[in-house]
């Protein structure tokens, strides 16, 4: 376990979330099983072909997730599809930090 997952209030964002987007390798459909530590009430299991539910189970990645939550659980083609729907929804450093390490947002995607 990196030491970043154990420490991730140090690191910030950096730490937290991976380098590249050619990193995030999440499933492109199925239902998943998020782990105890972010399941909210009723949403532990979540269908990826449903649009809400994914959309609002990456922006809890996104937000909450450790490294490798957010590699095992986004997918990076949904992630680069749905960006300007959760976009909004993310705190403006994540937000900002994400469309530069990823490549989302204005200028284009890095995932088609």
């Amino acid at each position: 376990m990196p030491i970043a997952d154990l420490l991730p209030g140090r690191f910030g964002t950096a730490g937290r979330l991976p380098g590249r987007i050619d990193d995030v390798r999440g499933p492109a459909k199925g239902v998943v099983m998020l782990p105890m530590h972010l399941s909210w009430p009723g949403m532990r299991e979540c269908d990826i072909s449903d649009d809400q539910t994914r959309r609002s189970m990456y922006c809890m990645l996104l937000s909450q997730g450790k490294r490798n939550d957010i590699v095992r659980f986004i997918n990076a083609a949904l992630l680069a599809q749905d960006w300007p729907v959760i976009a909004e929804s993310l705190d403006p450093k994540l937000r900002r930090w994400c469309e530069r390490q990823f490549q989302l947002g204005g200028q284009g995607h890095a995932i088609a």
